[in-house]
């Protein structure tokens, strides 16, 4: 009788145990704009765009306003700051990525790049895999090896509102072990194989970019940046 005792109100224990102490979320990076630009390894906007955080008084909070003007190529962040170090993607490992974004115009140029390093003949792919707003139609690409460009999905896209991307990234130096999982708005919308990780590595890209929108005045309104191991983890 004592013994039953003693395991039932051991047991009891290790339950509010568990209830007291769950298990640690698997978020690697939470990139909220109420800490500023902080949360990223670096800014990549000349004078005189802008990387900014700001409240819209819209209910949302503070969010990133990316400011590009006319006559500039690019207004990105690059990378993510953890504890105040840059943060370090590896090979072989599932990433999910996840965020808001809402653009003034219909032709907004590369929104995200799955960025590599190097220049040149340093990498063989530049930008494995890429989102891009062009003629009203947010676009998802795959580009392999060789500068192929391959649309894997698209859909017509408001300007103005916003919409929750997220990117399942599994990487891989080999086109028979990378994969990619985009979900739009809460829906799976597409899913694919190849190679995903560059030869010296691969980082994050958001903003705007791109000699086709040069000449365009483009803001990109980012909120709700994560990174983690898995969607729930950056699913809003």
């Amino acid at each position: 009788m004592r013994t039953s005792l003693l395991a039932t109100t051991a047991a009891a224990f290790a339950w509010c145990l568990v209830v007291a102490h769950p298990a640690s979320a698997s978020v690697i990076w939470n990139g909220d704009a109420s800490a500023g630009t902080a949360v990223f390894d670096g800014v990549l906007c000349d004078s005189p765009g802008s990387v900014t955080a700001q409240d819209n008084s819209d209910g949302r909070g503070t969010v990133f306003k990316f400011n590009k003007p006319l006559g500039l190529l690019r207004c990105e962040a690059h990378g993510l700051s953890v504890g105040g170090s840059r943060y370090t993607f590896k090979n072989n490992s599932t990433y999910y990525l996840g965020w808001d974004t809402s653009t003034n115009t219909p032709d907004a140029g590369t929104i995200f790049q799955w960025k590599s390093y190097g220049t040149n003949d340093q990498n063989q792919q530049n930008y494995p895999v890429l989102m891009k707003v062009e003629g009203g139609v947010l676009k998802l690409f795959h580009i392999e090896v060789g500068e192929v460009w391959t649309l894997k999905w698209s859909t017509p896209v408001t300007t103005s509102t916003y919409k929750r991307i997220v990117l399942g990234i599994h990487t891989s130096d080999t086109a028979s072990a990378g994969w990619v999982e985009a979900y739009y708005n809460g829906a799976k919308v597409a899913e694919f194989s190849g190679r995903t990780w560059d030869d010296l590595g691969n980082d994050t890209r958001w903003g705007s970019y791109g000699a086709e929108v040069q000449d365009k005045r483009v803001i990109n309104w980012i909120d709700g940046l994560k990174v983690g191991s898995s969607y729930a983890d950056v699913a809003s």
